[in-house]
């Protein structure tokens, strides 16, 4: 019985996690939008005002920090 506490403790564990990196990807977001975004746009005006290559380069953008942020987290396997 003890090691499903433990089990359901590491999950709960983990997605706290999740959502810790989650809440700190949105406001990464909304400065990138606010800030960064208007200084892209005065320097590459005619591609960048195109909304699915913003889309693609936020999303690529994501996607980078959190497998970074998932692999020095995470543990090598042993065996």
């Amino acid at each position: 019985m003890y090691g499903k506490v433990t089990t359901m403790s590491e999950r709960i564990k983990i997605l706290g996690i999740f959502a810790i990196l989650g809440f700190i990807a949105g406001v990464i977001a909304n400065f990138t939008y606010h800030n960064v975004l208007p200084v892209i746009l005065a320097i590459f005006p005619e591609v960048l005002s195109v909304e699915w290559v913003l889309s693609g380069l936020g999303g690529a953008m994501l996607t980078i920090l959190v497998m970074l942020v998932w692999a020095y987290a995470s543990k090598p396997s042993e065996g």
